[in-house]
C-alpha cells in the first residue's frame, strides 16, 4: 500500500486539535485549541471557512450535515454544516467535554466529560438523555458500536469500559490503562475505534499495541504491533471497509496494519516528530488526514487496496500452490525461514489469502497460522488485564494441526477458552495523606502534626514543612537536592526517603529537630537494589519498608534497631505513640477486588502483634488513607469513601463509622482525610472538586464531618437513639486501652460518655415501654449499670408494668451480686500483689513498716525499682498513673445500691478515697458511726472472714420487698451476728494496730511509728518537704520519690542517719517501757471501759435488726 506524505500545514493555534472529513469526503473539518473551526475544502486551501464556537474547541463529530462541538464552556453544542450557524446546545456539564463522536446513522451522540460522566443525547430531541456513570476519572474517549447496542469508552482511572446503553449499565470493564488526574496530564488520549459495518472488533491502543476484542464475548483475541513504535500509541482509526487500522503515537509515527494478514502495510514518519492525536480516513479509503499537538495539519496520500482485491480472484490458485510449497519443508524448516527476516522480506509472512468483511472462516493456504510475531492470540489476556503479552505458548500446537481449517483471526469455537475471574492489578504503595508523586506541586504529608509540601519544576527543588501549633517548631524550607518523594512528620522529627537511580542508592533521612544535641540529622542509605516503598514516624522510632519486603526499624535518634520480613509487598504504613500499622497485599485479587492484609504491632514495654487478618474494604475499590485516630486507634478509608474503625471491645474488629461519598454534592467530588478525631467526634476532610486530590496553592480549608454507623432505619427516632448509643459505645473505647496500657486518661470525660450511654438506654427504654415492647426494656436493662436500673424499674411501675418492674428488680438483684463479686475477686488479686515490691510499688510502704530490720543493700534495690519505674513514666508519650487506682475508680462509681448491710466498711480502698461518690443505705451509715480510725491492710483481710453472705431468696411479702429492694438482704442467723459482734469487739480493742500506708498521712501517726532503719528516720523528718512540694502525690508515690532522694545522698550520710536511727529507736524503747510501767491500771480501766460501750452500741444495732426481723415475721 505505498502512499505519499504531503508538506504539513499550520491550521490552527498550538494546543490539541482535532480532525475529520465530511460524509461526501469534499472537505476538510478540523477545531483548535484557539476555539474556532475550520473548513477546508483541500490540504492546499489558503482561505478555509473559520466559525467560532467558544475559547477553545476540545472536539468534534460531523454527520449528516450536523456539526458538534465540545467548547471550554461546558457545552456541546451543535451548529449547520457547511454553513455554520448556531443550531443550540445538545447537553451541558460541571466541566469541559473531553470528547464527542456521532453514532454510525447520526441520529444520537456521546459525549464524555472531565466531571467522570458519559452521556448519550439524542440529535433531534436534546431532553432525552442517557447518563452513564460509573468512572472515577476524566474520561478520554467515546465510541459507538456500529449496531448502536454498546458503547465504548476510556477514562484517567486506567479503565475501558463497555455500557449497554439502553440499560444504562457496564457490560464489562478491562483496566489496560496509566492512571492519571486529568485529560492534560494523561499519556495518551486513548480513542477507541469499533470496526465499521460489522463491528467484530473494538480497537484499544494499550501502549505501544492495539488490542483488539471481540464484541459479544469481550474476549482479548489479537494483538497489533511494531517494532518501530517505541512511544505510546495515542489515537486510532478504522478504514471505512473495516479491513484496516491506522495508529498515530506520541513520537509521530503513523501506522497502518491489514487486520485480517496482520501485517504492517504502510508507515509513515511524522517530518518534525509532534504528537498525532487525531486521525480521518476519507470516505473511499484513499487518503488519512491528522493533526499534531501544535496545530498542524497533514495527510498520507495514494492509499489502495487493490492489492486485497486482486487477491480475493486468485484465492485457490494461491492456495493450491502454497500448499505444494509447504510441502517441501517439515515445521522446522518454516520455523528457521521466519526467524531474522522482516515483515515485508519473509516469504512466508506474505498474505496468502484475502476475504470478505463478512467472510470470518478463511483459512492460510498452509493450514498454518502466520506471521506469529506480529499477531499474537493470547489466551491469557482475559485474565491477566494489562499484562505484557509473549508468543503464544499453543503455537507449536497449531503446527500439529496440518492442513485443519484453523480461523485466522476469530475461530467460531475458542481453541483454549478461559474462565474464572479475572486478577487485579496490585495496589502501588503509597503515603497516606499525600498526592500522586507525578505532580510537580504536591502534597508529600498531611496530618494531625502539619504540612510537608514539595516543589519540583523549573525553578526549584525543595521541600516546605509547616507546623499547625507554631510552638512545636517553626517552619522549615529544605532543598530536595536528594530527590525525595516520600515524606513523614511527627513532633519528635521529619522523614523523608528517595528512591534509587541507577548512580545513587534509596536514601532515608531524617531531621530530628526535637534532640537537644546539635548534628539533628542523619542519613541512611540502603542496599543497593533494595527501595524504600512507605515509611512512617512513631513515638522514639523510626519504620521504613522496603522492596525486598523487609521491615526496618531506627530509634529516632538513627540507632538502627529489629528488621522483620514482611508477609506480602507493602501498600502503606502508619504510625502512633507505640502502635505500628501495616496494610499489605496478602494475595492476588479477582475481579476488581484488592485482597489487602493488616497487621498492628506494639512496641511497648511487652512486644507483641495485635492483629494479623485480612483487611476488608468495599466492593471494587482500594484503600486511600490510613492512619490513626489522635486517641491512638487504628482507622483507613477506601476509594469509595467508607472509613472503618478498629473495635477492640468487639475482638479488634472493623466498624464503618462514616461514609465521606454521602456527603459529597456530586460523584466527581471527593473528600481527602487528612484526621480523625474521637473525643470530640471530628472527621476533618479537605473538600475536592471535581478531583480526587486537592491543590497545594491556594491553601485548601479543612471540613468536618460526622460520624455515622451505617444502622437500619436511621431516620427513626429507634434508630437515631441505638446509632447515638453504639457509636458513643465505640468511641469511648479508647479510654479502656489507654487506661490498660497505663496511660492518664480524662475521667471526666470518661464519666461523661457513660452518662451520656446511660441516658440513650433510658431514651430507648421508655421508648420501648410506650410501643409495649417489654422483652426489648428487659434487654436494654441488660446494658444498663447497677445505679441505673431503680430509674428503670420506678418507670416501669410508674407506667403500672408491674410483671415488668419485677423482671427489673431480678436484674438489678443479679447486678449486685455480680458487683460483690468483683469486689471479692479484686481483693484476692491484690493480695497477693503487695508482697511483690519488684513489680509494682503499690504495698511499698507496707513492707517497709513491717520489714524493719532490713539492710542497705534492700534499701537500695527497692530504689531502683523506683527509679526504673520513674524513668518508664519520663519515656511515655502520655503521663502515666497509678495503674491499680484507674482500675478501681470505675469500680467504685458502680458500687451503688443493694450491697450487705452487715458488710464491715473498713478496708483499704474505702480509704483511700473518701470523697468519692457512693450511694449507700440507712444500715451502713449506722455501721460507719461507729467505725474507728482506720485500721492497716492486714487487720482489713482478717476482718473480712467473718462478713455475711447475701441470704438465699425466699418467698416475702410486699413489705419485706421492698425493704430488701432499699437496703438488699438484711435478715442473718445467729451464729453470722455472732460473727459480726466479735469482729466489732476487735476494732474496739485500744490496741495500737500497725501502722499502715493509708495512716501515713498525718503527723500523728508519723511520730507513733518507730524508725528503725536510716531511710526510715530520714523519711520521718523529710516528709512534710516533700508533701510540701508534691501536694498531688500518693501514699505510694511519696515513698518512691523518697526512695530516690534518700539514694541520691552520699554513703557517708546514709551511715549517719542508720546510726541516729538506732539511737533513735533505743531511746524509744526506754520512754515506751517508763510509760507501760506508769499507766499500765490506767490502760486496763480503758479498755474495761471501751469493751463496755462497744457492747451497747453493737446491742443498738442488732436491735434494729431484731426490730426488721419481727416485723417481717409478724406480717408473714
Amino acid at each position: 500500500m505505498p502512499c505519499e506524505r504531503l508538506p504539513m500545514r499550520y491550521g490552527h493555534a498550538e494546543g490539541h486539535t482535532e480532525v475529520c472529513f465530511d460524509d461526501s469526503g469534499k472537505f476538510i473539518v478540523t477545531c483548535g485549541s484557539d476555539g474556532d473551526v475550520r473548513i477546508w475544502e483541500s490540504l492546499d486551501d489558503d482561505d478555509p471557512k473559520s466559525i467560532s464556537v467558544g475559547e477553545k474547541a476540545y472536539s468534534l463529530a460531523l454527520k449528516n450535515g450536523k456539526l458538534v462541538t465540545a467548547g471550554s464552556n461546558n457545552t456541546v453544542q451543535i451548529h449547520t454544516f457547511p454553513d455554520g450557524e448556531p443550531d443550540g446546545i445538545l447537553t451541558r456539564f460541571t466541566t469541559n467535554a473531553t470528547h464527542v463522536t456521532f453514532n454510525s446513522t447520526g441520529s444520537r451522540i456521546a459525549a464524555g466529560s472531565s466531571d467522570f460522566m458519559v452521556k448519550v443525547v439524542e440529535v433531534s430531541d436534546s431532553s432525552q438523555q442517557k447518563t452513564l456513570r460509573g468512572h472515577d476519572a476524566s474520561v478520554l474517549s467515546v465510541s459507538f458500536d456500529p449496531k448502536d447496542d454498546f458503547l465504548a469508552s476510556a477514562s484517567c482511572d486506567g479503565s475501558v469500559v463497555v455500557w449497554k446503553i439502553e440499560e444504562q449499565t457496564q457490560v464489562t470493564s478491562w483496566p489496560l490503562l496509566q492512571k492519571s488526574n486529568d485529560v492534560s496530564t494523561a499519556k495518551s488520549l486513548c480513542r477507541l475505534a469499533w470496526q465499521p459495518k460489522t463491528a467484530k472488533f473494538l480497537a484499544i491502543p494499550v501502549e505501544t499495541k492495539v488490542h483488539l476484542y471481540e464484541r459479544d464475548s469481550w474476549d482479548h483475541v489479537s494483538t497489533l504491533f511494531d517494532d518501530l513504535i517505541t512511544q505510546l500509541i495515542n489515537v486510532v482509526a478504522w478504514s471505512p471497509c473495516g479491513q484496516f487500522l491506522a495508529a498515530g503515537s506520541i513520537g509521530g509515527l503513523l501506522t497502518v496494519w491489514d487486520v485480517e494478514s496482520k501485517l504492517c502495510v504502510e508507515r509513515q514518519k511524522h517530518e518534525k516528530g509532534y504528537t498525532v492525536c487525531s486521525l480521518a480516513w476519507h470516505p473511499s479509503g484513499s487518503q488519512i488526514v491528522y493533526t499534531d499537538t501544535e496545530g498542524c495539519l497533514g495527510m498520507l496520500d495514494g492509499l489502495s487496496t487493490s492489492s486485497t482485491i486482486s487477491s480475493k480472484t486468485t484465492k485457490a490458485p494461491v492456495a493450491k500452490e502454497a500448499k505444494a510449497y509447504d510441502d517441501l519443508f517439515d515445521e522446522e524448516d518454516d520455523r528457521v525461514m521466519d526467524e531474522g527476516q522482516s515483515d515485508a522480506n519473509s516469504p512466508v509472512k506474505n498474505p496468502a489469502v484475502g476475504d470478505d468483511d463478512d467472510d470470518d472462516d478463511l483459512m492460510p493456504a498452509t493450514g498454518r497460522i502466520r506471521n506469529r510475531g506480529t499477531f499474537l492470540d493470547d489466551d491469557n489476556s482475559r485474565d491477566t488485564g494489562s499484562l505484557k503479552l509473549g508468543l503464544d505458548r499453543y503455537g507449536e500446537e497449531n503446527d500439529d494441526i496440518g492442513s485443519a481449517v484453523v480461523p485466522s483471526v476469530t475461530p467460531a469455537v475458542p481453541l483454549h477458552p478461559a474462565y474464572g475471574p479475572m486478577p487485579t492489578p496490585p495496589q502501588k504503595a503509597f503515603q497516606p495523606g499525600s498526592t500522586p508523586a507525578h505532580l510537580t506541586h504536591r502534597f508529600m504529608m498531611w496530618n494531625s502534626v502539619g504540612v510537608v509540601r514539595g516543589y519540583n519544576d523549573e525553578q526549584d527543588n525543595a521541600i516546605d514543612v509547616e507546623f499547625h501549633d507554631s510552638a512545636i517548631h517553626h517552619a522549615m524550607h529544605l532543598t530536595n537536592s536528594l530527590g525525595h518523594t516520600m515524606a513523614d512528620l511527627s513532633q519528635e522529627a521529619v522523614l523523608l526517603a528517595s528512591t534509587s537511580t541507577e548512580e545513587l542508592a534509596s536514601k532515608l533521612q531524617c531531621l530530628h529537630f526535637s534532640s537537644w544535641d546539635t548534628n539533628k540529622d542523619w542519613i541512611v542509605d540502603l542496599p543497593k537494589g533494595e527501595d524504600v516503598q512507605a515509611l512512617c514516624l512513631g513515638q522514639g522510632w523510626v519504620a521504613a519498608a522496603t522492596s525486598s519486603l523487609l521491615l526496618r526499624l531506627f530509634s529516632v535518634g538513627g540507632l538502627q534497631r529489629e528488621l522483620f520480613s514482611l508477609p506480602g509487598p507493602v501498600v502503606c504504613m502508619a504510625g502512633h505513640g507505640e502502635q505500628l500499622l501495616i496494610v499489605y497485599h496478602r494475595a492476588t485479587g479477582f475481579d476488581g477486588e484488592q485482597a489487602l492484609g493488616v497487621q498492628l504491632l506494639h512496641f511497648g514495654r511487652r512486644r507483641r502483634q495485635v492483629i494479623h487478618e485480612p483487611l476488608p474494604l468495599s466492593r471494587k475499590s482500594h484503600l486511600s488513607w490510613l492512619g490513626f485516630s489522635a486517641e491512638g486507634t487504628p482507622c483507613y478509608v477506601d476509594s469509595e469513601g467508607v472509613v472503618r474503625m478498629l473495635n477492640r471491645s468487639l475482638g479488634n474488629t472493623w466498624t464503618p463509622v462514616s461514609n465521606t461519598k454521602e456527603k459529597c454534592k456530586s460523584k466527581s467530588d471527593h473528600y481527602w482525610v487528612v484526621g480523625v478525631h474521637e473525643n470530640p467526634q471530628q472527621l476533618r476532610c479537605i473538600p475536592c472538586k471535581g478531583s480526587r486530590y486537592p491543590p497545594t496553592l491556594p491553601r485548601p480549608a479543612v471540613n468536618i464531618l460526622p460520624f455515622k454507623l451505617p444502622l437500619c432505619q436511621t431516620s427513626t427516632e429507634k434508630g437515631q437513639l441505638e446509632e447515638n448509643y453504639w457509636r458513643s459505645v465505640l468511641f469511648q473505647d479508647h479510654y479502656n486501652f489507654l487506661s490498660g496500657s497505663g496511660y492518664e486518661i480524662d475521667k471526666e470525660g470518661q464519666n461523661q460518655s457513660h452518662k451520656e450511654q446511660q441516658e440513650l438506654l433510658m431514651k430507648m427504654f421508655a421508648l420501648s415501654c410506650k410501643l409495649d415492647r417489654e422483652f426489648r426494656c428487659m434487654e436494654l436493662a441488660e446494658l444498663m449499670t447497677q445505679n441505673v436500673v431503680p430509674l428503670a424499674i420506678r418507670y416501669a411501675s410508674h407506667s403500672r408494668r408491674i410483671a415488668l418492674a419485677q423482671k427489673l428488680s431480678e436484674i438489678a438483684l443479679e447486678k449486685a451480686k455480680q458487683v460483690q463479686e468483683e469486689e471479692r475477686s479484686e481483693e484476692q488479686e491484690e493480695e497477693p500483689e503487695c508482697y511483690d515490691t519488684r513489680h509494682s510499688g503499690r504495698c511499698n510502704s507496707r513492707h517497709i513498716e513491717e520489714e524493719g530490720g532490713e539492710e542497705l543493700e534492700e534499701e537500695e534495690q527497692e530504689m531502683e525499682t523506683g527509679e526504673s519505674a520513674a524513668n518508664g513514666k519520663r519515656l511515655n508519650p502520655y503521663a502515666k498513673g497509678d495503674g491499680s487506682l484507674e482500675k478501681q475508680l470505675p469500680k467504685q462509681v458502680g458500687r451503688e445500691g443493694r450491697v450487705n448491710p452487715f458488710k464491715i466498711q473498713g478496708s483499704v480502698k474505702s480509704s483511700a478515697s473518701p470523697g468519692q461518690p457512693r450511694v449507700t443505705n440507712i444500715l451502713d451509715n449506722m455501721m460507719s458511726i461507729k467505725k474507728p480510725l482506720p485500721f492497716s491492710g492486714s487487720a482489713g483481710k482478717n476482718n473480712k472472714n467473718p462478713v455475711l453472705k447475701p441470704l438465699v431468696h425466699r418467698p416475702k411479702t410486699k413489705t419485706q420487698s421492698t425493704l430488701l429492694q432499699m437496703t438488699a438482704p438484711m435478715a442473718a442467723n445467729k451464729k453470722a451476728q455472732e460473727n459480726v459482734e466479735a469482729a466489732m469487739d476487735r476494732l474496739k480493742q485500744p490496741e495500737v494496730p500497725p501502722i499502715s500506708p493509708r495512716e501515713d498521712n498525718t503527723e500523728n501517726n508519723t511520730a507513733m511509728s518507730m524508725p528503725k532503719t536510716g531511710f526510715q528516720s530520714w523519711l520521718a523528718e523529710n516528709r512534710k518537704i516533700i508533701v510540701a512540694e508534691c501536694p498531688d502525690l500518693e501514699e505510694t508515690s511519696i515513698i518512691k520519690e523518697a526512695l530516690g532522694r534518700f539514694r541520691t545522698l552520699s554513703a557517708e550520710e546514709r551511715l549517719t542517719w542508720m546510726e541516729r536511727a538506732k539511737g533513735e529507736c533505743g531511746d524509744a524503747a526506754d520512754v515506751k517501757k517508763r510509760k507501760r510501767e506508769e499507766e499500765g491500771t490506767v490502760d486496763t480501766e480503758n479498755r474495761q471501759t471501751d469493751s463496755d460501750e462497744s457492747n451497747g452500741k453493737k446491742k443498738k444495732s442488732l436491735d434494729v435488726s431484731a426490730k426488721l426481723s419481727s416485723f417481717a415475721f409478724k406480717k408473714n
